[in-house]
């Protein structure tokens, strides 16, 4: 089976799971959501999703890429919905919508990862991040041959009270994501290293002047924050006492390059 895995990462943990899932299945490809290679796509038996959950929901990446390819309904669809424990609805939405475009998503898995989003605090200490990565690698060493042999189950999902509360939520803040990047500062150890333009998966950063400017098509991924090696860039009022977090097997090449393959690693 030739599988292609699309990916949308921030700080690695979705490249990570990425990566692990098509170490699993063998004779599949790696790219970033950017780049949508439709040769790649259309000689796929299989197409896997791998994305962080964003205001508890699919974030707009996610759904400029389904809207940018072409849904084959022959080919077999999954994917993997990495997030801090809130899942919610996220994939039984993305399995909506690409049912709109005359696909089916047929496996959704929930990857709980250490969080990223600084403006609620720091990742937590260090074991407790070792327990997540475990746990995330033996499930997804555990799915994976599902995948392989092409199976179909229900949509992995949040508990009630996240999907009614949540997705109220999500349909709130969905317009307003790209905006919220006005809340992120430079204090005056900046030194111009142009690191957090490079990262942003969506080209919301310019630098001026020596130091970055949001350009309101953000889509609060934090990679900007994350991996300024200054610790620079600050959100709100409480992010300079946060410890920043990006994972650790992932680098900063990573992030920057443009396609992964299995080789690469």
């Amino acid at each position: 089976m030739k599988t292609i895995i699309y990916y949308y990462t921030g700080t690695g943990n979705s490249l990570w799971t990425a990566r692990l899932v098509a170490s699993n299945l063998g004779n599949t490809t790696l790219h970033p959501m950017s780049l949508i290679h439709k040769d790649a796509l259309n000689q796929a038996d299989a197409i896997g999703l791998v994305f962080p959950v964003h205001m508890w929901g699919v974030p707009h990446h996610v759904l400029n890429f389904l809207d940018a390819i072409d849904m084959d309904s022959s080919k077999y669809y999954f994917a993997f919905a990495v997030n801090g424990g809130q899942v919610s609805r996220t994939l039984i939405q993305l399995q909506k919508r690409m049912a709109n475009s005359g696909a089916r998503l047929s496996l959704g898995y929930d990857i709980v990862m250490p969080s990223n989003y600084i403006p609620w605090g720091g990742p937590g200490p260090a074991d407790k991040l070792e327990k997540l990565y475990l746990a995330a690698r033996d499930k997804i060493n555990k799915v994976t041959p599902r995948i392989a042999l092409q199976q179909s189950a229900s949509m992995e999902k949040g508990p009630l009270w996240q999907r009614i509360l949540f997705t109220a939520c999500y349909a709130m803040t969905y317009r307003l994501i790209p905006k919220m990047d006005k809340d992120f500062w430079v204090d005056d150890t900046c030194n111009s290293c142009t690191i957090c333009e490079k990262v942003c998966p969506v080209e919301n950063i310019v630098m001026k002047s020596g130091k970055p400017e949001w350009l309101h098509k953000c889509e609060q991924c934090l990679a900007c924050i994350q991996w300024c090696p200054k610790e620079s860039i600050q959100f709100g009022k409480k992010t300079p006492a946060y410890e920043r977090y990006h994972h650790p097997e992932v680098t900063l090449k990573d992030i920057v390059g443009t396609t992964q393959t299995q080789e690469d690693k």
